[in-house]
């Protein structure tokens, strides 16, 4: 499977998917298929699982066979990343990030302790296994960061995409108290690996602040503790 961009030189707003013959994908979201190129009968939707269902948001898949072209719209603010899957990779994903996995690739659920479900309001993360390519959806550019056994990695909690089953994970803020009362939640991180980070985060509030807002309620946000969770 061959992956490129509608004009590249401007703003991506289009993916383009190349499978081959003998290939095929499953897209997560169909809605987001814009021009197919091929056989009418090389698309095959089906039903999602009742699981997944839940987890994507979305009644239906679609099967892409080769040969054949398929071009995926990317909403307002979001990139296409993808990552290339070994079969004994250990990374564990938020499903709803995934657009698109190629055929032959499994995957199983990782049940989240109480209280990393809490924090990031999915008691799951999804464990593929390869060979073959993930397609992702994220706010921005996909970044790989090494981990340290010892020195910690702050995430926000918001920006990790995934991360080795194997490490140490906990949620936590750092910095001064002005700095812990004010950020957002983060996960510390340490072990062996690397992580996937999206460097942007869908934020209303900044949208808010971007377009108009009152000097007030900006003033409020920043100095009463907490103050950007109440104050909206």
């Amino acid at each position: 499977m061959d992956i490129s961009y509608e004009q590249p030189e401007q703003r991506t707003r289009i993916a383009s998917l190349t499978v081959e013959q003998g290939e095929s994908v499953h897209v997560l979201h169909p809605n987001q298929i814009v021009a197919f190129q091929g056989s009418p009968s090389l698309r095959e939707d089906s039903f999602m699982k009742l699981s997944n269902m839940y987890r994507k948001k979305r009644m239906i898949q679609s099967r892409i066979s080769g040969p054949s072209r398929c071009m995926l719209g990317l909403p307002e603010g979001y990139n296409l990343g993808t990552v290339s899957i070994q079969k004994d990779d250990d990374l564990l994903f938020e499903f709803k990030h995934v657009l698109f996995f190629m055929e032959g690739m499994t995957f199983r659920t990782h049940i989240q302790s109480v209280r990393n479900a809490l924090m990031t309001r999915d008691f799951v993360k999804m464990r593929f296994q390869g060979p073959g390519t993930l397609g992702l959806l994220t706010a921005g550019p996909l970044y790989q960061v090494e981990l340290h056994p010892q020195s910690p990695l702050f995430v926000d909690v918001n920006c990790l995409v995934a991360y080795p089953q194997h490490i140490t994970l906990k949620p936590c803020v750092y910095g001064n108290t002005l700095a812990s009362q004010h950020m957002n939640y983060q996960w510390e991180l340490k072990g062996k690996g690397s992580v996937l980070l999206q460097p942007c985060k869908p934020d209303k509030q900044l949208d808010e602040h971007m377009q108009s807002d009152s000097l007030i309620r900006r003033v409020l946000r920043e100095v009463i503790p907490f103050g950007g969770i109440f104050i909206k």
